[in-house]
């Protein structure tokens, strides 16, 4: 028979649609050539429904056409297909193309067939990735209503199934990236996803935290995770940023301190300990089982302790930072001026490592370490420090051991930032044609980071204003660069330099110099 086009080969009964106002109905094939057949099978499921869902009807009337119905509507989760279409095998040929091609394995497929003799059942069921082989003649409405109920329930477990599968693969990704990242949101999303997706839950979800001992004064907590339809709100920072229905739900929670249901909503409220409060926001589908409910506390037990680990974490972390540019401040507090240069250089050399493509382990440590380069003038005399005239020989001498005390200070470190911050400090008088100090070492001798800093310790000082000199201008900075290039600086640091000396200049700006205080 002639093949319909493309765009008409499918027609979908919108009926049975329409009357699934709340639940997407299951979608239910029909492939076969002859129309009596469709009008037949719909008018016996006209009011069929599994778990509250309806059936949506799409026919087809050959096999290609067929093959393109289930390529294009991949959910499809129940087939009757025909054997004799525009051939005696055509219906066969047609399974072997949805499980080969399309790789769909999930769509249950119920053969049929007027004409038993032309593909004997023993052969089918035994060759063919089939779930039922009747002839028409015995499809009565109880058997065809009982084939329906069985396959539809076979195809939700599969997808259940498939679906946890995805979630777990998320789960393990999302692992790794809290590993890499220190970020929970993606994995808080990623677990309460495949979560929901266990339980057979079509839900969309919000879950929050918090360990603020005042959260009912302010109702302050961070959002973890958010699926479905929630994900829109992933960078909403608090409850009151949320859309008002949501707010209100969650502030009931809170002020109420217990879970709420109203309709399709629940809220769950679960609280650990003295201050670690959670709530989860869900907009579902159906009533939630006891079960559900207790593996959605378990949920929220599980990532509230990860979050608490790790922003615990992240505070000894940062607190780690701080003090690091403290004592950088201090170190040049104990100079002949003082200012925001560790703060400056650290963003510089950030900026610097990441435009000559050096990883982002290395770029962040390379800004917490840069702080640390003249450490070692902790163990340098005032006097020398303080001295307003040229220093002598000797007192060059020994200003120019700072470079190894810092090192001596900082070696013993297991700390990656401390045993940067080591090089950094033995390194940053270093010159690219081995006239540095303290050791003269040449060229790519010199580590990485050491000929960063030693490049933006000298820029920054260049462009600053101090008490023997006025500041550079950028074209007076330009044209030593350009000078030194190959001799005291790496001509690869020197090229990325000049891109960036702009960029260098505004954090100049956005970062002065404060007056230097009295040390009388």
């Amino acid at each position: 028979m002639a093949l319909f086009k493309t765009t008409s080969a499918v027609s979908v009964d919108n009926d049975t649609v329409n009357k699934a106002k709340q639940l997407s109905p299951w979608k239910i094939a029909i492939i076969d050539d002859e129309p009596g057949i469709h009008d037949v099978t719909k008018f016996a499921l006209s009011h069929f429904e599994l778990e509250g869902r309806k059936l949506a009807f799409y026919s087809s009337f050959s096999a290609e056409e067929g093959f393109i119905l289930l390529r294009d509507e991949p959910d499809i989760a129940l087939a009757f297909i025909d054997v004799v279409m525009e051939n005696d095998h055509a219906g066969l040929d047609l399974i072997e193309r949805i499980r080969g091609e399309l790789n769909n394995h999930s769509t249950r497929i119920i053969l049929r067939t007027g004409q038993p003799g032309c593909a004997p059942e023993e052969r089918v069921i035994r060759e063919f990735d089939i779930n039922d082989y009747k002839a028409k003649t015995e499809l009565t409405a109880t058997k065809l209503k009982s084939c329906v109920y069985a396959s539809l329930r076979s195809y939700r477990d599969i997808k259940t199934i498939e679906q946890s599968q995805l979630g777990m693969e998320k789960v393990i990704q999302a692992s790794s990236s809290v590993l890499l990242s220190h970020t929970l949101h993606n994995f808080g999303s990623a677990v309460l996803e495949q979560t929901l997706q266990l339980l057979n839950l079509n839900s969309s979800a919000l879950y929050l935290t918090s360990f603020r001992k005042d959260l009912y004064q302010d109702t302050h907590m961070n959002l973890l995770a958010a699926t479905g339809n929630m994900v829109s709100y992933s960078e909403i920072e608090n409850v009151q940023s949320l859309p008002g229905e949501v707010k209100e739900y969650i502030i009931e929670a809170i002020s109420l301190e217990k879970s709420i249901v109203h309709d399709n909503i629940y809220v769950g409220f679960y609280k650990f300990g003295q201050d670690v409060t959670s709530i989860l926001y869900l907009q579902h589908d159906s009533a939630l089982t006891p079960l559900q409910v207790r593996i959605l506390e378990l949920f929220a037990a599980n990532v509230s302790l990860t979050f608490e680990n790790l922003s615990s974490k992240e505070n000894v972390q940062q607190t780690q930072r701080e003090l690091i540019l403290i004592i950088g401040d201090a170190i040049e507090q104990r100079s002949k001026e003082t200012g925001a240069h560790v703060r400056r250089v650290a963003v510089m050399s950030e900026m610097l490592a990441n435009y000559i493509g050096m990883n982002d382990d290395f770029v962040e440590t390379m800004r917490y370490a840069a702080p640390l380069h003249d450490v070692g003038k902790i163990g340098i005399p005032e006097s020398i420090l303080h001295k307003p005239g040229k220093l002598t020989d000797s007192e060059w001498e020994i200003m120019k051991t700072h470079a190894e005390k810092g090192y001596n200070l900082l070696a013993a470190s297991n700390r990656i930032i401390a045993k940067m911050g080591a090089r950094i400090a033995y390194t940053h008088h270093e010159r690219w044609d081995g006239n540095g100090y303290p050791r003269g070492l040449v060229a790519d001798a010199i580590p990485i980071e050491g000929r960063i800093m030693a490049i933006v310790d000298v820029i920054d000082a260049l462009l600053s204003k101090r008490s023997y000199k006025d500041a550079w201008s950028a074209e007076k900075v330009r044209d030593y660069l350009i000078e030194q290039s190959g001799k005291q600086f790496d001509p690869l640091m020197c090229d990325a330099s000049l891109i960036l000396l702009d960029k260098f200049v505004e954090i100049q700006q956005q970062m002065p110099d404060e007056p230097a205080q009295s040390t009388h």
